[in-house]
């Protein structure tokens, strides 16, 4: 699944951040910045996008998506991949109304791009798995819990952020968990990625955090030049 354009750099090199440091950087690119939700959402949507048909050429994909954030980036990739020229498929564990509101305006554009929703994703070359974000609470349940089983006979899954169902900061799996080939994680790499077996190649993407958040709290901001992305080795 290598994407051979995408630049590389050593796990030595970056910083790598808990839940509890990803939140507050949220929380400064919102709140302090302005930089808003949907912003960010578009940018690691776009990113996954990018591995996704560097790294696979597919021509179907399907697109596992939550409720929350992490759900939106799944579906944001689903439009860049459909405007590729991907024939695509959703399937969320909520409907658009029970979603929240930036997932939920993700859902309706693709919807009105003519987009199928499935209760059942059909046999597809790359599944992308966007159903639990870096705020796992205990074990997977309902809906995901059932995604996430039904994602362990895809052929190829790429996670966005994080496998679903891995504890970001400490790497343990409370319950069912996503085995991905690749997982592509937003603005600085997670301590509970590191070494895991969930995770496959495990690629950075930008989200537009500036350095001085990252900075603020001790950590590098990864460079990631004109690409945008990075490759970890």
């Amino acid at each position: 699944m290598i994407a051979a354009d995408i630049p590389t750099v050593a796990e030595t090199e970056l910083s790598w951040i808990t839940e509890t440091d990803m939140i507050e950087v949220d929380r400064v690119m919102i709140d302090d910045l302005h930089i808003e939700l949907i912003q960010m959402m578009e940018n690691a949507g776009r990113a996954l996008a990018r591995v996704v048909l560097d790294s696979a050429s597919p021509r179907t994909v399907g697109v596992a998506a939550g409720s929350g954030g992490n759900g939106g980036g799944g579906l944001v990739a689903a439009r860049h991949l459909a405007n590729a020229g991907v024939e695509v498929v959703v399937v969320t564990t909520r409907e658009r109304h029970a979603m929240n509101p930036v997932p939920a305006h993700q859902l309706d554009i693709l919807e009105r791009m003519g987009i199928e929703r499935v209760d059942v994703l059909p046999a597809v070359d790359v599944v992308l798995d966007a159903l639990v974000g870096y705020s796992l609470r205990g074990a997977p349940r309902g809906e995901s819990k059932r995604l996430i089983q039904a994602l362990a006979d895809a052929h190829t899954v790429v996670s966005l952020d994080n496998p679903s169902g891995l504890n970001v900061t400490t790497g343990e799996t409370p319950g069912v968990c996503v085995n991905a080939d690749a997982t592509v994680t937003l603005a600085l790499p997670k301590t509970g990625l590191r070494k895991s077996p969930h995770v496959g190649e495990l690629y950075l993407a930008d989200i537009s955090v500036p350095p001085a958040v990252t900075a603020s709290f001790g950590a590098r901001a990864p460079n990631f030049g004109s690409a945008g992305l990075l490759r970890v080795t």
